[in-house]
């Protein structure tokens, strides 16, 4: 008598074979058998027309703090998520000297765009070291497993202080202080360990992170303190090869190659595409394969749709903040702002208008209407350019300020505004579908439990099952069997997560049961339930029927329900067959 059997489902198990109709049977939290015809069970779900699937293993997260108030993870948790990693491009929590508490918190808000009060009410400290922070977390039961890796910018400014913090060269004492710091966590059980290379990545003050610009020896030792453990991912934030006021990624690319050839460990990176060089990714693919082959262990961190800014009434930025008419209005409730927008008179004076921002980016990106896109509900994140602001006041003959506000008011104000920023300088998904077709690929970028008024990419897992297996028509869509690879087995070996991600006998009983005809992505959202009132975006979905963690039911129909089987992941995890 097996614990669990979802009988008569279609196995997309993973590995990337071929789907097939068979029973999934669960025993003791592990699968037992996935193939055929399973004996009778205590429970029992029919998942005729269904998929059944591992669970996802999101490997880009930033969860840090909200991991220590929220058992569910919310939103992730939401699709299909059963394992995340956190403390993703050299930000976090651990090392945390008493006094460099809030100075942590201020990085954490100004690169994550996560609220500061809320990390400064909901964060219950109980640790100063990396150790201390993991024993910490091990007392939290939550919904889904969750890793974490030692962050760069924590560790500099614990071991050097102000100096850390102002990117000065460390001494050789500092060397071995912060080597010490990452071995030590890694041996604790941390996945990793990650740092920050790239410009867009600012401290409230527009410093740049600790760590940014660490030097060749800085980065080969802390690298080598993880080749002394054997495990862990050295993870890079990068500028993606775009060139900018940091200019050296094929630099970084020789020794990344030469740390992972040295520590036999995988390093990963962002690879996107970009605006200002809108080719230069495949040159960024060239030099991995370049490194593979001479046998470093390169992993590209790949988004599957661009990263960018959403726009509204109630997010963190959108076009209209600067104009002085829409200040006068911006302490008013949503609902009151949007009436008294629509009043002709306000209108009209909005319209007429200039900003008076003054950042470069600021003044850009608000006047840049032929990249600006009603997002809609359901949400389209690959339109065409015909559907740009910029293209909509052309034919119909109004300002771009006008069709932008109209947009902008739709929904009671609730509509948003694309604005992609990353990987859609052609208007067009191909070069996302080539970089996550590529054999280095790691699906990632998704920033679970960041940018909060920005950016809802948490969503990720449902959108590769929705768009790209089932919906895209614009350019060809990925097979199921792919999509499911990308974020199961291939995410969690590449974290060393040898036990997940499949579904086959002594793997982990983690799996989701999916309407995939009935999967959908709704419209995000601006809701205030972070501590201290705090404002995130969240985005919904439909056709998840049961997620399982360890075997056991953590949601229904989309709804938890309650379970916490979950828990801290220490180290890597050896396959239990």
């Amino acid at each position: 008598m097996h614990d669990l059997v979802v009988r008569g489902g279609t196995v997309v198990d993973g590995t990337g074979h071929r789907t097939r109709t068979a029973d999934v049977a669960v025993d003791e939290g592990l699968v037992v058998s996935s193939e055929g015809k399973a004996g009778l069970a205590r429970e029992e779900i029919d998942a005729d027309g269904l998929i059944v699937t591992p669970g996802f293993v999101d490997v880009h997260t930033h969860y840090d703090g909200q991991v220590t108030w929220d058992p569910f993870l919310a939103p992730t948790g939401w699709h299909g998520v059963t394992s995340v990693v956190m403390g993703n491009c050299g930000v976090g929590f651990a090392p945390a000297a008493p006094d460099r508490r809030e100075w942590l918190i201020g990085i954490m808000e100004s690169v994550e765009d996560i609220p500061g009060s809320a990390l400064s009410e909901g964060i219950q400290w109980a640790w100063e070291s990396f150790p201390e922070y993991l024993d910490a977390l091990a007392k939290l039961p939550r919904a889904l497993d969750f890793g974490t890796q030692v962050p760069h910018s924590a560790v500099r400014a614990y071991v050097m202080k102000e100096r850390g913090a102002a990117n000065e060269e460390p001494t050789n004492e500092d060397l071995a202080a912060m080597s010490k710091i990452v071995e030590d966590g890694l041996r604790a059980g941390a996945l990793g360990f990650s740092s920050s290379r790239t410009m867009f990545h600012r401290a409230n003050d527009g410093t740049p992170v600790p760590g940014t610009f660490a030097g060749h020896e800085e980065l080969m030792a802390i690298g080598r303190a993880c080749g002394r453990v054997g495990h862990g991912v050295f993870e890079i934030a990068t500028d993606f090869g775009i060139g900018g006021a940091l200019g050296r990624f094929k630099d970084d690319i020789h020794w990344m190659r030469d740390l992972s050839k040295e520590t036999g460990l995988p390093v990963s990176f962002t690879c996107a595409q970009s605006d200002r060089e809108p080719d230069e990714w495949r040159n960024i693919l060239k030099w991995t394969e370049e490194a593979v082959a001479e046998g470093a262990n390169l992993r590209l961190q790949v988004a599957n749709r661009p990263a960018g800014m959403l726009l509204n009434f109630d997010a963190s930025m959108h076009p209209f903040m600067g104009h002085p008419t829409y200040k006068m209005l911006s302490d008013l409730p949503l609902s009151e702002r949007v009436r008294e927008l629509k009043r002709p008179e306000i209108r009209d004076k909005l319209i007429a208008e200039g900003t008076d921002l003054t950042g470069k980016f600021d003044r850009f990106f608000v006047h840049h209407f032929g990249n600006m896109y009603p997002l809609g509900d359901p949400p389209n994140y690959e339109p065409d350019n015909a559907e740009s602001v910029a293209a909509i006041a052309e034919r119909t003959g109004k300002q771009a300020q006008e069709v932008l506000l109209d947009c902008m008011l739709e929904r009671e104000g609730g509509e948003f505004i694309y604005y992609p920023i990353i990987n859609y300088s052609d208007a067009s998904f191909e070069p996302i579908r080539e970089m996550m077709q590529h054999p280095q690929a790691l699906l990632s970028l998704s920033d679970g439990g960041a940018h909060c008024g920005v950016i809802c990419d948490a969503s990720s897992p449902s959108y590769m099952l929705s768009y790209w297996v089932r919906d895209r028509e614009c350019g060809p869509r990925l097979p199921l069997e792919r999509a499911v690879h990308l974020q199961t087995q291939s995410t969690a070996t590449a974290y060393g997560l040898h036990d997940r991600g499949v579904l086959a006998p002594g793997y982990r009983a983690d799996l989701n049961i999916i309407d995939l005809e009935g999967l959908t992505l709704h419209a995000p959202e601006a809701v205030h339930d972070l501590p201290a009132n705090g404002r995130r975006l969240l985005q919904r979905v439909d056709g998840y029927k049961a997620t399982f963690k360890n075997g056991i039911q953590t949601y229904e129909n989309g709804e938890p329900t309650g379970a916490l089987p979950g828990g801290l992941i220490r180290g890597p995890q050896a396959y239990k067959g």
